[in-house]
């Protein structure tokens, strides 16, 4: 039988080696956040970085695209997009809505989360009404654990978690150490009857935010877990066999710092990149410098005609000049698919390729 949260174990969370984790975990965050804060424009890492989250996220599950499908997919006719780039797409539409509700209200509440379960599973089957998948040990077929399976003890346990996640009154241990709990018992609670693993690993980022820890949903943490993932899923079954929370607690505070570093190296180069982008077109265009217009190369590695049209409230011809002038300068490369001009700005490609 799953407990309802809060265990009455403190204690046994915030053991020394836990607190000496969530303590560099916190250090790294926050200096994730200050970073973050330079960059100019926030859709640029909104749009660039909850699309590297959607792809790892989605790899966990087996649904498989590349970095330049996913980017080209931003631009292209959705007839043409693959199934499984399509279903990464939804996955970062998923972490923005539910990043826009949360951002506002600091709460993640129990419609924002079936929101974000439906925009993955683009279907409002909603809860379980019916018995969960049990897990198999692979090589003996032996169950080894049996999500609930009632109904309401369902309906309980996640209106429990959501009570757990917006009320700090009913636990005061540190923020990152409930992140992981939470993780754990919505995977437990295993709600619905699919998209299970990509909710959850979206509410870790939504949680952050929640509390301040995190402005924007830049962590995309299920880089480390699918780098990690025999272990991932062996740690969340060790508490469960055992009820020993430290291994799982430090597994998940080592990611944070591990991402938490990442990132900030891979937002320190789109920072000099687009500082010696700027200085290029400065030098090279300068009749057609515009801050909106940098904003443009870096919130779509991919863009078109159209994105500047609406970005800088251009005509089509002025549009098409820019472009055209900032390909003749080697800024940016133009590839034609169908009838569509794309304008890629390579040398960001590059970057998210070298640090995929």
């Amino acid at each position: 039988m799953l407990p309802s949260l809060p265990l009455d174990a403190i204690e046994q969370w915030e053991t020394r080696a836990v607190l000496k984790q969530a303590a560099q975990a916190h250090r790294y965050l926050a200096e994730l956040k200050g970073v973050a804060a330079t960059i100019p424009n926030e859709e640029i890492l909104i749009n660039t970085l909850t699309l590297q989250e959607a792809r790892h996220s989605s790899e966990i599950e087996n649904i498989i695209t590349t970095q330049d499908d996913l980017y080209r997919a931003v631009v292209a006719d959705e007839a043409s997009i693959a199934p499984e780039t399509k279903e990464v797409q939804d996955y970062a539409t998923a972490l923005r809505a539910g990043f826009n509700s949360v951002r506002h209200s600091r709460l993640l509440r129990l419609n924002d989360i079936l929101v974000i379960q439906e925009t993955l599973e683009k279907n409002r089957a909603g809860l379980r009404k019916l018995p969960g998948t049990a897990l198999k040990n692979q090589a003996t077929g032996e169950v080894v654990y049996e999500p609930p399976q009632s109904a309401q003890v369902i309906v309980d346990l996640i209106e429990n978690l959501v009570a757990y996640i917006n009320d700090d009154t009913l636990c005061d241990a540190d923020p990152l150490v409930k992140m992981a709990i939470i993780h754990h018992q919505f995977e437990s609670i295993h709600p619905f009857y699919d998209g299970n693993g990509r909710t959850g690993r979206i509410i870790n980022m939504l949680y952050l935010v929640a509390k301040d820890l995190l402005d924007l949903p830049v962590l995309y943490l299920s880089r480390y877990l699918i780098q990690t993932k025999a272990r991932y899923y062996e740690e969340l079954q060790a508490v469960r066999n055992t009820g020993n929370w430290e291994p799982w607690l430090l597994y998940m505070l080592e990611g944070v710092s591990q991402t938490a570093q990442q990132t900030i190296d891979l937002i320190g180069h789109i920072r000099e990149l687009m500082q010696h982008t700027k200085h290029r077109m400065r030098e090279e265009c300068p009749k057609i410098y515009r801050q909106e217009l940098l904003n443009n190369l870096f919130n779509h590695p991919y863009t078109k005609i159209e994105f500047v049209m609406d970005d800088l409230g251009v005509s089509r011809i002025t549009a098409t000049k820019y472009l055209e002038e900032l390909v003749s300068t080697g800024l940016l490369d133009k590839t034609k698919v169908g009838r569509s001009n794309f304008y890629i700005n390579t040398p960001l490609m590059a970057l998210f390729l070298e640090r995929g």
